[in-house]
């Protein structure tokens, strides 16, 4: 499994990278805020999400501190997705949310 730090993360987004991030915390954590461009599908909802996914895409994977979204990546890696795990979580996220 890949690994960026949240910095890198960040500093992708502010070159203008187009990048595919999920965030597996629960609702109510994002509702507190996310990354503006990622979308939220709940660690227990990945399993019954993923068809959802693009296997030619890559998938940056977000949660609290990084333990639930490597869980995910994990997961999604084992069925053939490209992913990569953000370490730290938001816990390390200094960019913008919403």
């Amino acid at each position: 499994m890949k690994h960026l730090s949240a910095k890198e993360v960040q500093q992708k987004l502010e070159n203008g990278e187009k990048l595919n991030i999920i965030d597996v915390r629960e609702t109510k954590e994002v509702a507190e805020g996310k990354i503006s461009s990622a979308i939220n599908i709940p660690l227990g909802l990945v399993e019954f999400r993923k068809h959802d996914l693009n296997k030619n895409s890559e998938y940056i994977l977000v949660c609290r501190s990084g333990g639930r979204s490597s869980k995910a990546a994990a997961l999604l890696e084992e069925c053939g997705f490209k992913v990569i795990n953000m370490d730290g979580g938001m816990l390390a996220w200094e960019g913008k949310t919403e």
